[in-house]
C-alpha cells in the first residue's frame, strides 16, 4: 500500500512537542503531529464542584475546540451549545488525564485542560491528550509540596490506528486516511502499558479479533515513542516527578 504521505504502515507522522508555550497558564504545551497543531494549557483554580466540597479531593476537566480556520472549510464557533463530537472529545481528554492523576493529591482545586486545535489533519483528539499531559505535569509542579505525593502518577498518551481500504493495518492516520478507513481506532495508554480507552469502529466493514490485536500492537509501539517525546519535552527537571511519592 502507498500511504498519502509515503509513510510505512507502522510509521508515525513527525511529532514536535514543546512545553511552556504560553506565559499565563500554570502549564502549557504545543504539539504538532504532521499537519495537525494543538495548543494545550492547564489552569488551576482554588475551588471544586459542589459534590467535592469538604472532601479534600480535587477535580480535572477538559475543554476542546477547533479554531474556525483549522479546517479547509471554516468551522463555526460553538457559542451556545457544543456539538456531540466536541462533547465526546472533551470527555475523552478528561478521562484520559484523570486516569493518571491522583485527585486527592491536588487538594480542593480544579484543573481545567484547554485543547485548542489551530490546524486539523486527523488525530486532533489523540494529539490533544498527548500534548495536554505535558501541560498537566507542568501545572502540577506549581502546587507540589516536596515530601508529598506528586499528583501525576504515570505517563499517558494516545494515537490512532486503523485498517486501510486494501486491508493493511496503519498507524497514525491523517485526515485523508481516516476518512476512507475500513476501521478507525483511537487508543489511550499509560506509560506502564495499561489501556485507558480503546475507541474502534468498523466504518465500512467488520473486522476480526486478530485485526484488533494487530491494531493495538501498532498503537502500543507508537504510544511508547510519544511517551519518549513527552519525557524529552518535560526535561530532567520535571520528568522524574511523575509517579513520585515523597
Amino acid at each position: 500500500m502507498s500511504r498519502t504521505d509515503k509513510r510505512m504502515s507502522n510509521e508515525m507522522r513527525e511529532v514536535f512537542l514543546q512545553r511552556r508555550f504560553q506565559i499565563h497558564p500554570a502549564g502549557s504545551a504545543f504539539i504538532q503531529v504532521g499537519n495537525t497543531k494543538v495548543i494545550c494549557s492547564a489552569t488551576i483554580e482554588d475551588h471544586v464542584p459542589h459534590f467535592l466540597k469538604g472532601t479534600g479531593t480535587g477535580w480535572l476537566n477538559a475543554e476542546y475546540s477547533l479554531l474556525p480556520t483549522s479546517t479547509e472549510l471554516r468551522v463555526p464557533r460553538e457559542r451556545n451549545r457544543l456539538s456531540g463530537r466536541t462533547a465526546e472529545i472533551q470527555r475523552l481528554i478528561g478521562r484520559a488525564l484523570r486516569a493518571v492523576t491522583d485527585l486527592s493529591a491536588i487538594g480542593e482545586r480544579t484543573i481545567t485542560i484547554d485543547c485548542d486545535v489551530i490546524q486539523a489533519d486527523g488525530g486532533t483528539r489523540t494529539a490533544s491528550i498527548t500534548g495536554a499531559f505535558v501541560a498537566l505535569v507542568e501545572a502540577c509542579e506549581t502546587i507540589y509540596e516536596v515530601g508529598k505525593v506528586f499528583p501525576v502518577k504515570d505517563f499517558v498518551a494516545a494515537i490512532s490506528a486503523g485498517i486501510s481500504t486494501d486491508g493493511e493495518k496503519i498507524l497514525d492516520l491523517c485526515y485523508a486516511e481516516d476518512s476512507t478507513a475500513v476501521a478507525d481506532c483511537n487508543v489511550v495508554m499509560t506509560g506502564s502499558g495499561e489501556l485507558v480507552e480503546v475507541q474502534i469502529t468498523g466504518e465500512k466493514n467488520t473486522f476480526s479479533r486478530t485485526d484488533l490485536n494487530e491494531i493495538l500492537d501498532l498503537a502500543e509501539g507508537g504510544i511508547a515513542k510519544l511517551i519518549d517525546l513527552q519525557k524529552n519535552a518535560l526535561g530532567r527537571d520535571l520528568v522524574w516527578r511523575v509517579g513520585r511519592i515523597g
